[in-house]
């Protein structure tokens, strides 16, 4: 076995992070239906299909489960799904180009990644790390319509960018405008990627670094950091108010998070040793801790260390959300990804690291892989909207039976109101939806929803669901 891997093309990440994308190329096509925040997706789908169909502007994105209004609300920048609409506007709009986009920018934040720690920790120590975060709950996030490993790599490509800047002679200012471009639009799509910033401390305080350097960073890091908070802190809550709908979560005092996490803490927890690096790798990554302290690798420490403090800062803002939503954990994971890789290497002989790997590799992908397959009762919901459009328009209003999730309103594709089966039966809350504009209510009866009978006419049912006249 080990004179097999020790081909030169098996010692090249490259092979390894074209082979994952290759294998996650596999059913990319597929409707944003599977068990494992479907409701993410489905959301950001939507607001790419109103970019197509409706207004372009990047500024007002627009969901379609705010039921009358117009469903522009606050959330993360959409550059994902921008980028998305772009490409849609030159080959007609699919929901999967989101899917295929995210893989790129993923698959390419994976090889900055290993360019990145080659300068400070070696080719061994890179190449391992890079392993395990391609196996870790990257495979499968990376593929899907959500902005975390797609925003996390963005800053990855822009921290390589910004050691180019400040160890290299050459190129200076044309590494210092990446660095800003990726960091810009990298904690833009997903603002908790920006703790992962704290680490330019290493750089801010090395007294070998020449202070016109640091100057020049300070004030392109001043200007990219401006129109974050601008989006955050001030666009996001106008478009709210002025547009009536709420929508984007923005954190709670650190108060009440750190109460949430404790009552919590066993869910939180699992997010670190089972859904990011799964427990073989989470098993290298405490391996790893013990060696960095045992060798006194003051690097490694102190990225951890650093990293960690920051990150809790966002498990605290965050609070229960954190505990309940496992892709919180995505812009800590290359952090644990480095920690592991260097436990692996911490092995002497080349056979034992190999079959280390290689037991990650197998089980953090064979845990992922039911996210690669959808379920008849998930496929059905491709055939919603052809079945709604016997008998209504585009421009009716619709509720579907889902609780919170909007899956079912994408598919659909109409706009409306998403309500539990309680408030449904609710007579006062139906003539409500009816006044305002309402004119079905879908009951999904095999998935996301539940079966319920409602007193009025029935125009359509089978055994996915029945939709009422209002």
């Amino acid at each position: 076995m080990r004179s097999f891997f020790a081909l030169p093309l098996f010692k090249d990440i490259r092979f390894w992070i074209i082979l994952f994308f290759l294998i996650r190329m596999y059913g990319i096509t597929n409707p944003p239906l599977e068990v494992a925040h479907n409701w993410r997706q489905t959301t950001g789908t939507m607001v790419t299909r109103n970019f197509y169909e409706g207004s372009a502007n990047i500024l007002y994105p627009r969901i379609d489960f705010a039921g009358e209004k117009t469903g522009i609300t606050g959330m993360e920048f959409p550059l994902l799904n921008y980028m998305d609409y772009l490409v849609s506007e030159i080959f007609g709009y699919q929901h999967w180009y989101g899917r295929l986009i995210n893989l790129i920018v993923s698959s390419l934040g994976i090889w900055f990644f290993f360019r990145l720690l080659k300068r400070y920790f070696g080719s061994e120590t890179a190449f391992n790390a890079s392993i395990i975060l391609l196996a870790s709950i990257w495979f499968a996030y990376s593929r899907k319509i959500m902005p975390d490993t797609f925003a996390t790599s963005l800053v990855i490509i822009g921290f390589y960018y910004a050691v180019c800047y400040f160890e290299e002679k050459k190129r200076v200012w044309l590494n210092l405008f990446l660095f800003a471009a990726f960091t810009l639009l990298g904690v833009l799509a997903k603002l908790p990627t920006g703790f992962l910033l704290i680490l330019y401390a290493f750089f801010i305080f090395n007294r070998q670094i020449s202070i016109h350097l640091k100057i020049g960073f300070f004030i392109v890091s001043g200007i990219l950091l401006a129109p974050i908070a601008w989006w955050y802190f001030s666009w996001v809550p106008y478009l709210v108010e002025k547009y009536d709908f709420w929508h984007f979560f923005m954190g709670k005092p650190i108060s009440i998070g750190a109460k949430e996490l404790v009552e919590n803490l066993g869910d939180g927890l699992k997010h670190f040793y089972d859904s990011a690096l799964k427990f073989v790798g989470f098993g290298l990554f405490l391996v790893g801790l013990f060696v960095a302290f045992r060798k006194r690798n003051k690097l490694l420490l102190w990225i951890f260390g650093l990293g960690f403090t920051a990150f809790l800062v966002i498990a605290l803002k965050a609070g229960f959300t954190f505990t309940h939503h496992s892709y919180y954990i995505i812009p800590f994971v290359p952090i644990m990804a480095l920690i592991a890789g260097y436990g692996v290497s911490s092995f002497q002989k080349k056979a034992i690291q190999i079959l280390i790997l290689a037991v990650i590799m197998l089980e953090g992908t064979l845990n992922q892989l039911h996210d690669f397959r959808l379920k008849d009762h998930e496929l059905a919901f491709v055939k919603l909207e052809s079945d709604l459009d016997h008998f209504s328009k585009r421009s009716d209003l619709i509720a579907v039976n889902t609780g919170d999730n909007p899956t079912a309103i994408y598919f659909a594709h109409r706009k409306g109101w998403v309500a539990s089966n309680d408030q449904l039966l609710n007579e006062t809350f139906r003539k409500d939806m009816q006044r305002k504009g309402c004119k079905y209510i879908v009951v999904l009866k095999r998935y996301l929803g539940g079966n319920l009978y409602l007193p009025l006419p029935v125009v359509l049912t089978n055994e996915n669901w029945t939709v009422y006249k209002i």
